[in-house]
Parts: C-alpha cells; structure tokens; sequence
C-alpha cells in the first residue's frame, strides 16, 4: 500500500518579517481609530485636547442648489413664472429645482445665474469658512451637461464673495459643450493638463494640446470640443468684472 503524502504545511507557515510588520502598522491604525471613537462625554479636558488636535481639515459640502435658488428669487421678489420668461428655463423645471427633485444641468444653471444676475456660485452657495478647507474628491458635487459628455467641478469655497472661480472641468472622447455667453465682463483663463480641447470663441477656433493655455473673454457664446478618442482635463479660472 502506497504511503500516504505529508499533508502540506502552508497554512501554518509562519509569517514573513514584512507580513509582522503590515499587521502591526493595521494594528496600531485600529486601536488609534477606536481610541478616537471612544473618546467624547466623560473625557478629561486633556483628552478632549489631543482629540481635537486630530480632527480632519473640513471638507467642502455638496451644495444645496434648491434653497440658493429659493432664496435669490425672493430676494427679487421674482415669480416662478417672471424668472421662466427671463431664463429660458421652463417653471415647471424652476420649480422641481426649487423643491430638491430635479438636478439642473452646468446650462440650466447657467440661464438661470444670467437671468437673476449673479454669478454662477450663487446657485451653488453655502456659508464662507474661517479654516482651510480640503476638496475631497470622493466627495466632490460634480455638474454635468445634458449628455453627461461635459461635467465640472468648484474647487473654491461656494459662497457669494468671489470676484474669481476655480473650476476643473472634464470633457469625454468626441465631446462638445456650447457655453451662453456669461455676465458683460466676464473673462476665462484655461489650462489645458490631459488631452486635447478645441476651443471656439468669436468665430476663432483654438487647439490646445497637454500644457497649453488660453485667455477670453467670455461675454459672447463660446464652445469647447475634444476631438480626440481620449478624455480631456482642464482647469479652469472664471473673472468677473467690477463684482460687489
């Protein structure tokens, strides 16, 4: 009769000096995790002190478009259907914005923004912070046309003091977006950092390849195209004239 194998001794190997070293450094992240967690009513002032020493940088909030939207209109003391005519925008869609159930297109805000007179971050307002903020990408309010070929987003606090906007914006392979002409004054300073965009302003197209820039004015209709069959990132920074 033929000897039976030794069983394998794999899952008792010990483990190697690299997989001590990982479970230690997960190990000492776990226990400070659960320290923090337990750290609150009850705990000495010292405590309290070193805690708040480790408190993460605020991050910036998704943006309430509805209540900015409500709030603007009041302030004007504009109906529903005074702010339709004046847009563009249908009352049907103000009011599904109004009331949180529908999201607006990057265009629909930007009719509406025109139309109330104030800057397109008005719509995306929120209250101005005293600290540094950190813009977390996993948790960025992004903005996308129609399509969804076009998407952007704030990398600036959203309140109503900025005289200059910070935006990233992304177009897909064969993507175009047809921008209205923004506030009289208005002016657009453009990085271009991965791919290719084609911008058209004034009758006058540009090409801009990884690392160009560009400088418009853009208070007249102007379009940005990818003609390529990869996405194109750009940054962007929006001026506006003579703001309060």
């Amino acid at each position: 009769m033929a000897r039976e194998k030794p069983r394998s001794k794999t899952r008792n190997a010990p483990r190697s000096t690299t997989d001590k070293k990982v479970s230690t450094s997960e190990g000492v992240k776990l226990r400070r995790s659960t320290r923090k967690n337990r750290v609150g009513v009850g705990a000495t002032p010292n405590q309290q002190a070193l805690e708040a020493a480790k408190i993460p940088v605020p991050t910036e909030e998704s943006p309430d478009i509805s209540s900015a939207l409500r709030q603007l209109r009041a302030e004007r003391n504009l109906s529903l259907d005074k702010l339709a005519y004046e847009s563009g925008v249908s009352r049907a869609m103000l009011s599904q914005i109004e009331l949180g159930r529908s999201t607006p297109t990057i265009t629909v805000l930007w009719r509406i923004a025109r139309a109330l007179g104030v800057p397109f971050s008005s719509l995306l307002a929120g209250p101005a912070p005293d600290e540094p903020l950190v813009f977390r990408a996993s948790r960025a309010k992004v903005l996308k046309s129609a399509d969804g070929s076009f998407s952007t987003r704030a990398l600036f606090p959203l309140d109503q003091t900025h005289s200059a906007e910070f935006y990233e914006l992304r177009l897909a392979p064969r993507g175009v977006e047809n921008a209205d002409a923004h506030s009289s004054g208005t002016s657009e300073n453009l990085v271009v950092t991965t791919g290719t965009l084609e911008v058209k302003v004034g009758g006058v197209t540009l090409e801009l390849k990884t690392g160009d820039a560009t400088y418009f004015q853009a208070d007249v209709p102007h379009e940005y195209r990818n003609p390529t069959a990869h996405e194109t990132v750009a940054y962007l920074v929006m001026t506006y004239a003579h703001r309060n």
